[in-house]
């Protein structure tokens, strides 16, 4: 995991309170095989340059890019979700389309695949979305696998 001010002491607190020690600092981290932009109140990463700057950067063709819920505010603001169709939290569907007037905002749909992009939306959505990746990146078989050892109902989109 990736933070803006890097690895431990430098605690990520999302929304619950969960306090996660990311390993790595945006400006230096290992390779990235796909990103995962996590959702939450993204409105203060929304205003950070040097933090869609990098998902802009990890957006390169070949690598999968995908968000979770409101994950896919931080997506659209670099840019690269012009023209192309994804999802986000039921709540917060009307202020996606109204910030990003040029990306197709869909309401219907759990999670969204345009290639290198995929989008979920609000939190269970997120875990389908994974187990559609797992499937994309590696089989079939691993991602029923994985849905029933997490005991999960994995919806897919119709």
């Amino acid at each position: 995991m990736c933070s803006p001010s890097g690895a431990a002491p430098h605690q990520c607190v999302p929304s619950a309170g969960l306090k996660v020690d990311p390993d790595f600092s945006i400006n230096d981290h290992p390779a990235i095989d796909c990103l995962i932009v996590p959702g939450g109140v993204v409105t203060a990463e929304l205003e950070k340059p040097d933090v869609i700057h990098w998902i802009s950067d990890q957006s390169e063709p070949g690598r999968v890019v995908a968000a979770v819920c409101t994950g896919a505010f931080l997506l659209a603001r670099t840019g690269k979700l012009a023209g192309k169709q994804v999802t986000t939290h039921w709540e917060d569907i009307d202020d996606l389309k109204e910030m990003f007037p040029s990306v197709d905002v869909l309401s219907t749909l759990r999670w969204v695949d345009e290639g290198s992009f995929v989008t979920s939306a609000g939190i269970s959505a997120g875990i389908d979305m994974s187990l559609h990746l797992v499937e994309r990146l590696h089989s079939r078989e691993l991602a029923e696998r994985t849905a029933l050892q997490m005991d999960f109902d994995w919806t897919e989109n119709d």
